[in-house]
């Protein structure tokens, strides 16, 4: 699950249909986070203002004057998409904000590049956080392994990988798969 901070240090999360979660993740307290730098955004006052490589191709994405008006465009176009845990979800919404944003210099924001930035910057809220998120996968992994054996893991380790290729080739080979 993945949200964005408003100024106001509310949260937004879209993890329903036709819905973006104001002040709360729907699935649990946050484990990790990622303190995001205004000076890394683009807030042109007008389309000649652009400061940033991308430019123009805010328009595309439309362009942001706040932080904050960049998150409330995002929530609009959201609130009128359906949630899909393969091509719609949370973290492309936070890619889209990124997008909007144009987030240290980039407008290629998508769920592989959000979910890479949480691990390589990402910091953990409290060790308690570690255990709520290891912990479950964890005695998962003890039971498959004590009650199938070594077949448990292969499989697990397969469909691991057909998880990642979806997500791989959805992303970079068939954009339209997966809205941006």
């Amino acid at each position: 699950m993945a949200g964005i901070c408003r100024e106001d240090g509310a949260v937004l999360d879209f993890s329903v249909s036709n819905f973006v979660n104001v002040d709360g993740f729907a699935f649990g307290a946050a484990a990790r986070y990622v303190q995001l730098d205004r000076e890394k955004c683009c807030f042109p006052p007008n389309m000649s203002g652009h400061t940033c490589k991308p430019g123009y191709q805010h328009s595309e994405y439309g362009t942001a004057i706040t932080w904050d008006d960049a998150l409330r465009s995002s929530a609009r176009n959201f609130e009128h998409k359906s949630y899909n845990l393969f091509t719609c979800n949370s973290h492309l919404f936070v890619a889209n904000c990124l997008n909007r944003l144009c987030y240290d210099g980039s407008m290629d924001w998508n769920m592989i590049t959000v979910v890479a930035l949480v691990i390589i910057k990402g910091h953990w809220v409290n060790n308690m956080s570690i255990i709520r998120s290891f912990l479950p996968s964890t005695v998962v992994l003890c039971l498959g392994l004590v009650s199938v054996g070594w077949p448990f893991l292969v499989g697990l380790f397969s469909f691991s990988i057909l998880l990642m290729g979806w997500f791989l080739l959805g992303t970079y080979f068939f954009k339209t798969l997966l809205e941006r």
